[in-house]
């Protein structure tokens, strides 16, 4: 059979470019029969990588068979995967986030967590040598999940690893990293063509905390003027967004890539009292603006409280 491979929901590039990644190391140096696969419809930034590369956009997949053999990347958190995620033969874990526990597996599996910036950094270090056989687009695919995992080296997240992972693929390319960076940070910052319920769901994460479910939400963005002339529009979108999703409140945060701040918008008095003891912020309108704040992993979930 077919060993599927595929991220979280609402998959970003490294959800995308990942799946490819690993399929194609499968297939090329193991020897396994494997297909990369999408959880839904990947983002404007992603889109661009595939093209660029010269790569084939992944199917979404429709229903996962139960016993499917699956590689799972990018996550571990059984929410963000298919509602029957325990009914497949789990074979492999791929991952750069905390564990969260829920997954159950048919036998003893290869699980490999590391506390780096990206998945596809991950895969750097797991290919090793057979890197040398690894085609350029490939190459460039692993390049861009880096940097947009990242937010080219800006991201708290970012570590020496993936530095010097990314500056390596460059070399190897001939990529000017920033050059290359600011043309993927253009095409995620394109977001006219989705309406606001797929804004509010694009790059979003399920999370409780203190008893309310809340969707958190991140748009980064070198644009933040485009999103935020929005936010009376994705405001009213919210609520039915939260009732669709079994959510309490949406938490949409606009990430000022070039700025390195986050715009938390506020609908209503709960995300107000979120935003002043998660943040310690002073908020007087509909928007707050938090300084520093970049990453939804390290700064926003961590700090989350009601």
């Amino acid at each position: 059979m077919t060993t599927l491979v595929f991220g979280h929901k609402s998959p970003d590039t490294d959800s995308t470019g990942s799946p490819i990644i690993w399929a194609w190391y499968l297939n090329q140096i193991k020897g396994e029969k494997a297909e990369a696969v999408l959880l839904g419809d990947t983002n404007t930034e992603a889109k661009f990588v595939v093209e660029r590369w010269g790569l084939t956009m992944p199917r979404v997949l429709g229903k996962l068979d139960d016993n499917a053999p699956v590689v799972i990347v990018d996550t571990n958190n059984p929410a963000e995967l298919p509602d029957n995620i325990n009914d497949a033969d789990i074979r492999q874990i791929i991952d750069h986030h905390k564990l969260v526990g829920g997954l159950e597996t048919k036998g003893p599996i290869d699980i490999r967590i590391e506390p780096l910036a990206c998945t596809a950094t991950i895969m750097w270090k797991m290919i090793g040598k057979d890197m040398a056989q690894m085609p350029e687009g490939i190459k460039g695919a692993m390049l861009s999940c880096i940097l947009s995992d990242t937010l080219e080296f800006r991201s708290p997240t970012t570590t020496q690893e993936d530095k010097a992972i990314a500056h390596d693929l460059a070399k190897d390319l001939g990529v000017d990293i920033a050059g290359y960076a600011a043309e993927m940070f253009a095409a995620k910052s394109d977001v006219s063509a989705f309406s606001e319920a797929e804004l509010l769901r694009m790059d979003s994460k399920e999370y409780a905390v203190g008893g309310k479910q809340f969707r958190v939400s991140v748009l980064e963005t070198t644009s933040p003027a485009q999103v935020l002339e929005r936010k009376d529009a994705l405001m009213a979108a919210m609520p039915g967004v939260a009732k669709e999703d079994g959510a309490d409140e949406v938490l949409l945060f606009v990430v000022d890539i070039l700025n390195e701040e986050a715009t938390l918008l506020v609908p209503n008095d709960t995300v107000k009292t979120v935003a002043e003891k998660s943040f310690d912020a002073a908020v007087g309108g509909d928007t707050v603006v938090l300084p520093g704040i970049m990453s939804r992993k390290k700064q926003i979930i961590p700090n989350l409280a009601v």
